[in-house]
């Protein structure tokens, strides 16, 4: 007994005990099978209806998240990349890459509402929807644009020209919306009203990259890099890069937990980068969350902090995906 309560007090007097009450580390819960073969992208979560969207090669796969089983599915596109929610609407819409088009659907059925051809885009990958001016934005990778809809009328209203190929974008709900430019190696500012690039800032020593998260309390963003493979902090007010961490090989998404101070990196060399935020400035790698070969990409349910990776079984040196082996991998707190 005395000589717990001695290596006790040792770890009160060095500060580790508050570190050691509050780990915060990750572990598998559960792989939910989903049907079908194809190629997959984009994860998003509708908070209010409690639902998971996986894109899933010409169709999105429905997960309640409740029971944490298929609940549906959204079919016959060309080739799905993203998916935005407007709960105002009560409308989703996915960035159908291979169409050139914007897809709407109903919430509540699951049912398509319409279909969105986009004028002068090519390859719209990612796509956000950004209440402060009402519109969802696809971004082209391809055609080094955005195209904006207008999510009641559900028609084209303008086209952003960007300077670049188009990655991740988030907004911050009072009018700006970051895009990173994956060849440029830059950060675009958008005002989503007047539909112009306001400011540009270099992300050097971040090279290629691809996932952003945005920390609207600190006024920091998250960019995820794969030519450095790093995480790199910004100051979204001066565009100072604060501090650049390492982080796994191949990364495409990155998250920002507010309410745990915690930054998920997925990557496709299987794993995911844990990063704990101790201060605006200040960051800590503190798990490196062993995953699958080519989990890239992820959602995070803000309710129960649990993290979604989609993920197929592929073989052993290749980049070919095995037959009906797609899932989506669950991870949760200890």
């Amino acid at each position: 007994m005395k000589k717990f309560v001695s290596a006790l007090a040792l770890m009160v007097s060095i500060g580790l005990l508050p570190q050691l009450l509050h780990a915060q580390t990750y572990e598998l819960d559960k792989t939910i099978p989903l049907p079908g073969d194809g190629g997959y992208d984009y994860l998003s979560i509708d908070k209010v209806n409690n639902r998971l969207y996986v894109s899933h090669g010409t169709a999105v796969n429905v997960i309640d998240l409740k029971t944490e089983k298929p609940a549906g599915l959204i079919g016959d596109m060309k080739g799905v990349h993203g998916i935005a929610i407007d709960n105002k609407a009560n409308r989703g819409f996915i960035s159908d890459g291979k169409a050139n088009a914007v897809v709407a659907f109903d919430l509540k059925t699951l049912k398509v509402i319409a279909t969105i051809p986009l004028t002068d885009a090519n390859g719209p990958d990612a796509i956000m929807y950004d209440p402060f001016a009402d519109r969802v934005f696809s971004f082209n990778g391809e055609s080094n644009n955005s195209s904006v809809v207008d999510a009641n009328t559900l028609k084209q209203v303008g086209t952003v020209a960007l300077g670049g190929a188009p990655e991740f974008a988030v907004a911050d709900g009072k009018g700006k919306i970051y895009n990173n430019l994956e060849d440029k190696s830059s950060l675009n500012i958008i005002d989503s009203k007047t539909l112009k690039v306001i400011k540009n800032y270099p992300l050097a020593p971040c090279g290629g990259p691809t996932g952003l998260a945005l920390d609207t309390v600190n006024q920091r963003i998250f960019t995820v890099c794969r030519e450095n493979k790093g995480v790199s902090v910004v100051n979204i007010n001066t565009g100072k890069v604060v501090t650049t961490l390492p982080i796994g090989a191949g990364v495409d998404a990155v998250i920002y937990d507010p309410e745990t101070k915690l930054i998920f990196c997925s990557c496709g060399d299987g794993v995911t980068t844990i990063i704990k935020q101790q201060s605006a400035d200040e960051y800590k790698v503190i798990q490196t969350l062993q995953t699958a070969y080519r989990a890239k990409t992820m959602a995070l349910d803000p309710k129960t902090h649990k993290i979604y990776l989609s993920v197929a079984e592929f073989v052993k040196g290749t980049r070919t995906a095995l037959p009906n082996t797609f899932k989506v991998l669950v991870y949760k707190l200890k």
